[in-house]
């Protein structure tokens, strides 16, 4: 069977660009001969609709544009289309009153031939929230041209005893759907990207391909939706191998023949390539999905600021980007070079708007109320807080969205002021630690230097203070990132974490601390772009709680 598998990026609640992208895509396979046509999870509404789901009207349009696309698709196409369906039980037998479903279309009437049975709730998903599971998967068999194909959605695929040491649910779709007599199983997918995500996905569908000797067809979404990033990576899998090397982070059509060889390996990626594509991905669709165009960043010739400009470039173009130097009475001389340096090389506009005399201001002003008191950390604060009323000034003036540019270890241990750096629409780097922001900022310099080498070299400083370094609160951040990544990504206990890393437990129960005292922080952190499997909305910790790890 020729299949034409269609990664596209699909806005939630944008049922007439959907219907439209779905409809050009079905075109393009009929002229290819594509004889099935298979699009993602729930691309005819977005995923994920969350609450909207809930509304009346959502659903009726949803139906609508259903009704819309079965009509315009070729008539002599198979296409198979993630969409909303009613739980036809919910009155009489409870539950939810969806399913997440998967519709066919053909000769202009649409049927709804698969329903989702595992429904993941962890990490960033919470779909038990809207839909019901379906009892019984091996049903979702339906018959084209000539070939039994099993459907099933997504968390489905992801199962299987024999590839996971430990399964989440007690049913395994894919096995039932063979079962039931399936030549083929099609994995209708909206798949998040996370830090190797794209390598553990083909292990799991190849492994399943192999078990079960049919061929493994999976087509993901692609495209940002605020924090989460879709890359696509669509997979046509026997145990020979792939039909086709997958497509990261664009939209796709995919042919493929179910009756040819498939032999090809995918080829490696470098997952600094990879965190660049998301994040370059995730800025542009937050900015454009919310009708902007243009992005300001404050530029303080450090190594964050640096990569944030750098990947906002390489997202919306140079003629977008806007770069503010604030230097304060504190900031060295070479913050001001390196941050006027990097604009230079990318091509961006610079302004220069010192702090000092806001300083003065600020001093006078508070002097009734600090009195004589020494410089300390409110006063260090206010530095950060009118560099972001300045940002946020440009911004409104000039129809900008600010771009916060602290990463992961700062904000996990609270090194950050709320209202000050952590200002912004959207934080792209929020999701990296350090570490990370260091190896993706030389990745980036590999054929030639877009950022200033010193703004990498250099010892880490806020600068709100003389000869202020990171390290005089923190351990180097080769080191934290080790005990923070044991802490927060797999939670492993204290004692646990300082024998893995060989950091003394009472530092790393001081910086487990400071991990749980700045939970309120990270609470009211602007969106940030996933790039790991623990990122904000997946880490779900309470914000007011007493409990300390002993």
């Amino acid at each position: 069977m020729r299949v034409a598998l269609c990664q596209i990026d699909s806005t939630v609640g944008d049922f007439a660009g959907n219907v439209a992208r779905i409809v050009e895509f079905t075109r393009r396979a009929a002229v290819l001969r594509a004889e099935m046509v298979v699009f993602p999870e729930l691309a005819l509404c977005g995923y994920p609709p969350e609450d909207l789901l809930v509304r009346p009207s959502f659903r009726q349009a949803h139906d609508a544009a259903l009704a819309e696309l079965t009509l315009a698709v070729p008539r002599h196409l198979a296409v198979l289309v993630g969409c909303v369906a009613e739980n036809e039980t919910a009155g009489t037998l409870g539950g939810r009153p969806l399913h997440n479903a998967v519709a066919l279309l053909r000769d202009g009437e649409a049927s709804i031939v698969a329903r989702k049975s595992l429904l993941p709730t962890y990490d960033v998903f919470d779909e038990s929230r809207y839909f019901e599971p379906w009892k019984a998967p091996e049903q979702n068999v339906v018959t084209i041209a000539g070939r039994r194909v099993g459907i099933v959605v997504c968390e489905d695929g992801w199962n299987d005893e024999h590839f996971f040491d430990q399964r989440s649910y007690a049913i395994d779709p894919v096995q039932r759907v063979v079962q039931a007599g399936a030549e083929m199983v099609v994995n209708l997918s909206a798949s998040p990207w996370s830090r190797g995500k794209e390598e553990f996905r083909y292990r799991m569908v190849a492994a399943a391909a192999a078990r079960h000797r049919v061929p493994m067809l999976y087509v993901n979404s692609v495209g940002g939706d605020v924090e989460l990033q879709f890359d696509g990576g669509s997979l046509a899998v026997k145990a020979t191998g792939v039909a086709a090397q997958p497509v990261a982070f664009r939209e796709q059509l995919i042919l493929v023949d179910t009756e040819q060889a498939w032999t090809q390996t995918p080829a490696p990626v470098a997952v600094e390539a990879m965190q660049q594509a998301a994040i370059v991905q995730g800025i542009r669709a937050y900015v454009h999905k919310f009708g902007f165009q243009n992005v300001v960043i404050g530029l303080s010739g450090g190594i964050d600021s640096a990569l944030v400009a750098t990947l906002a470039v390489d997202a919306l173009g140079r003629d977008h980007v806007v770069g503010i130097g604030m230097p304060s009475t504190f900031s060295s001389e070479h913050s001001v070079v390196d941050a006027r340096q990097l604009a230079d090389r990318l091509g961006i506009a610079f302004h220069l708007l010192p702090i000092a005399p806001l300083q003065a201001s600020f001093n006078t002003v508070l002097q009734p109320v600090f009195g004589q008191a020494p410089s300390g950390l409110a006063e260090e604060n206010l530095q950060s807080r009118m560099r972001g009323v300045l940002l946020m000034a440009f911004a409104n003036q000039h129809g900008h969205l600010v771009l916060t540019t602290g990463n992961k270890s700062e904000c996990a241990v609270g090194y950050c002021t709320i209202y000050g750096d952590t200002n912004g629409a959207l934080a792209p780097i929020a999701d990296l630690w350090k570490t990370e922001v260091w190896a993706l900022s030389r990745w980036l310099n590999r054929e030639g230097e877009r950022i200033p080498s010193r703004s990498i070299e250099k010892a880490p400083s806020a600068e709100l203070r003389p000869g202020q370094l990171d390290t005089d609160s923190l351990p180097p951040y080769a080191e934290l990132d080790l005990v923070l990544r044991c802490l927060i990504e797999e939670d492993l206990s204290v004692e646990i974490t300082a024998k893995r890393t060989g950091m003394s437990r009472e530092r790393v129960a001081a910086l487990f601390a400071k991990v749980q005292a700045a939970e309120w922080k990270r609470y009211q952190y602007p969106p940030t772009l996933r790039v790991s499997d623990r990122c904000w909305s997946g880490r779900r910790m309470p914000v007011a709680h007493r409990y300390r790890e002993q």
